[in-house]
């Protein structure tokens, strides 16, 4: 396993230089769900909210939290990113609603941070829409699944074991 590189030799907390690094093609992939109860989940696919279009909200809020993710997270750099989507697929089966988020950005630091922030943002905004009607609603699985450019190149979360020494799988 590499060393964290967000700290310095003694220990210290430091935020990475990555002034030296060749700019290139970043890409990366998250996802998480949010599971509820499935009168909740029709409300939501049948525009019932009072507070408007849950998931046009949703992804609304999941890119404004990819362009803010360094003003949330300590010693992520700020980038600039070239493209956003944030895709939503309802499971009425099983009343969940998983989100996909891919980042796009040309720079000297990976994506990776801004697409699983935008994941968490747009399954909060969910639950901070829908709580009227379901406390219970419960966020999970939030991963990155896929990640493409840098010095480490890409990445699948299907070739990687988790700590446990088990495959991860997608939702």
């Amino acid at each position: 396993m590499n060393q964290l590189n967000h700290f310095d030799e003694t220990g210290q907390a430091h935020m990475v230089n990555v002034g030296n690094k060749p700019e290139t093609h970043r890409v990366a992939r998250a996802t998480g769900a949010i599971r509820m109860h499935p009168a909740t989940l029709k409300l939501i696919l049948e525009g019932g909210s009072k507070k408007g279009d849950v998931l046009g909200i949703a992804r609304i809020a999941s890119i404004q939290a990819s362009k803010r993710t360094a003003e949330l997270i300590p010693l992520c750099h700020p980038i600039q990113l070239s493209h956003v989507s944030v895709e939503f697929t309802p499971d009425e089966a099983n009343a969940v609603i998983e989100c996909v988020v891919t980042a796009i950005s040309q720079g000297r630091t990976g994506v990776e941070m801004e697409a699983l922030c935008a994941v968490s943002v747009g399954m909060l905004t969910i639950y901070d829409m829908c709580k009227a009607v379901d406390r219970g609603m419960v966020i999970s699985g939030i991963r990155l699944i896929e990640k493409q450019g840098g010095k480490s190149g890409q990445w699948h979360m299907n070739e990687t074991q988790n700590v446990e020494g088990i495959v991860a799988e997608p939702l």
